[in-house]
């Protein structure tokens, strides 16, 4: 990795894509790191950490500038940021906030790109969803779209209406992993397995499952259906989570009310 960055806020998603990019071979003198925490900043070892941008060298003139602060914080850090507008490319993972949101206060010269990653980019193993603004060039988005990489799969789209159930799906979707982990391990301890080795059964069974997911070249009905034998054990619990208000409508209203409440945000 090639890319010069400047990362504003390095908490728990800043700080796992900081570390995909080292581990990808990002040279730590071409990252810059604003973070207020003085006890974040110290965890940092090899990179240029300040508490505020007013206080990095003059040497720092990144590529990427990587929002990562949070939503309630965005507003009195950007008026620090117009020095790079027109300059270097801005990769937002902020949630909410819209490329006319950030259109509006860095100016027309800005380059923006928004992004959704999700928790998982903590192990290497994130999904996120990038829309490039306009005057974003073909360099800036590949620069965007090597670190996204970093921690994970990406996938671009052209309409950034889609952005809100994006974030529903994938942004929120680990949440309802662990619930569903929850529950499974809830309905094994009511089954009368003890509480240990329910949770230790779900846990494994989820985790082995997605895995196999990652991995198979089927879809997952059809993986779904390799798992269940007519009139078996799997057959019988499918009959109820299939039923005609299980788990599919369940979902989908779920998917409905974080979108909405997506959009909410982003106006």
């Amino acid at each position: 990795m090639t890319t010069s960055v400047l990362l504003l806020g390095c908490g728990k998603m800043g700080g796992a894509m900081l570390g995909g990019w080292l581990d990808r071979g990002l040279d730590p003198a071409r990252v810059w790191v604003v973070e207020p925490s003085s006890a974040s900043r110290e965890a940092l070892r090899g990179v240029t950490a300040v508490a505020s941008i007013g206080e990095l060298p003059a040497s720092a003139r990144p590529d990427v500038v990587v929002l990562a602060v949070k939503p309630q914080s965005v507003d009195s850090v950007l008026p620090e940021t117009l020095p790079y507008a027109g300059r270097a490319v801005f990769l937002s993972i902020i949630a909410g906030r819209t490329l006319r949101w950030f259109q509006d206060r860095l100016g027309p010269r800005a380059a923006i790109v928004r992004s959704m990653p999700n928790t998982p980019a903590s192990v290497r193993r994130g999904m996120t969803v990038a829309c490039a603004g306009p005057g974003v060039s073909e360099d800036q988005r590949l620069h965007c779209a090597d670190l996204l990489q970093a921690v994970g799969e990406v996938a671009w789209i052209e309409d950034e209406a889609l952005m809100d159930a994006v974030t529903a799906v994938s942004g929120s979707g680990p949440a309802y992993v662990f619930l569903l982990t929850e529950a499974l391990a809830a309905a094994g301890v009511a089954a009368g397995l003890p509480a240990d080795l329910a949770e230790r059964l779900a846990r494994a069974t989820v985790t082995g499952s997605g895995e196999l997911l990652r991995l198979a070249s089927e879809p997952p009905a059809d993986l779904r259906r390799n798992v269940t034998s007519p009139g078996g054990t799997t057959a019988a619990a499918l009959s109820v989570l299939m039923d005609q208000d299980g788990l599919g409508p369940l979902m989908e209203r779920a998917i409905a009310a974080a979108t909405a409440r997506s959009r909410e945000l982003a106006g």
